[in-house]
């Protein structure tokens, strides 16, 4: 009877607790969902990968693991304070509308102030981690992302191309990480990560283009009706990022094992991108895109250790 009474009493504490922990485990997926954790992991890893490049002698494990954390918060910092400028445009688009923002599950406030929170955390790391040229690069990165790309979005399609600059600048972060200046290396860490970008954001513009149309986005294949404009914009980003690839090995910076991977790659994307801009369909811009996320992490990884620098 004693034991009955006990667990009576429990009870109640028991369904309050409940609720409570399960509260604070939705919260904190929201704030994580405001990091947008694979588009972060991308950042992350391009300067994991731009650092391997750009390394001569030993990994300095700590440093490095000081940069990638720095990013991180930068990256998710600036992905939260996007959400908090787009959750108009979020709230009207189907793949987006459940965002916590446009679906109410947090407010404003709490957005700005934990996207500025991680921005200023991220770029005091860096600072203190890294270098000067890396913590500046870093602010470039956060700066042209939230403050140009983001507006310029909703009024010209030309924002694809403003957008693929802080997109491609992470890698370039960790090179000058590990060398302390810029050199021809970053060039072509930028320039690969630069025209990638292009084909693989197409497609999804391609893939989800009526929940584009319902956000009023001038997305390229929204006023491109018959989306020849769209398939050359696909074709020539994908030859130029073929043409750059190789190069890096023609200037003696990778091997040639890196040099047949690239150039096998880089086929099949062309003809993935040729394919896609002659059917101009969902099937086809889903073929590039998922390609698209094979071969960046590959060509990379292959890049920075068949490295000649």
């Amino acid at each position: 009877m004693a034991a009955a009474a006990q667990e009576q009493q429990l009870a109640p504490a028991q369904e309050l607790i409940r609720p409570g922990l399960s509260t604070v485990v939705s919260r904190l997926a929201d704030y994580g969902e405001l990091i947008r954790p694979r588009l972060n992991f991308l950042v992350v890893l391009t300067t994991l990968i731009g650092f391997q490049f750009g390394l001569e002698g030993e990994m300095p494990f700590l440093g490095l693991i000081h940069l990638l954390l720095a990013t991180a918060l930068l990256a998710g910092g600036s992905s939260a304070l996007n959400q908090l400028i787009e959750q108009d445009t979020d709230a009207r688009m189907r793949r987006t509308q459940g965002r916590p923002i446009p679906a109410g599950r947090l407010n404003s406030e709490q957005a700005f102030v934990f996207g500025m929170t991680l921005s200023v955390t991220g770029f005091a790391c860096l600072v203190l981690a890294s270098n000067w040229l890396t913590a500046a690069l870093g602010a470039l990165t956060w700066s042209s992302y939230l403050l140009a790309y983001t507006p310029l979005k909703k009024r010209t399609p030309w924002a694809l191309y403003i957008g693929a600059v802080p997109g491609a600048l992470p890698p370039v972060m960790g090179w000058t990480a590990a060398q302390g200046h810029l050199g021809l290396g970053a060039v072509f860490l930028f320039t690969i990560l630069f025209f990638w970008q292009i084909p693989h954001f197409l497609a999804i513009a391609l893939m989800h283009r009526e929940d584009y149309g319902r956000a009023g986005l001038p997305l390229f294949p929204l006023i491109d009706p018959n989306l020849k404009r769209t398939g050359r914009h696909i074709v020539f980003a994908t030859l130029a990022l073929f043409g750059v690839s190789a190069a890096v090995a023609f200037c003696g910076l990778a091997g040639a094992s890196y040099l047949s991977a690239a150039l096998i790659l880089g086929v099949v994307f062309g003809a993935l991108a040729i394919a896609c801009a002659r059917e101009k369909t969902t099937l086809y811009a889903r073929y590039l895109f998922l390609f698209s996320i094979v071969y960046l992490p590959v060509l990379l990884a292959l890049l920075a250790f068949d490295k000649n620098v």
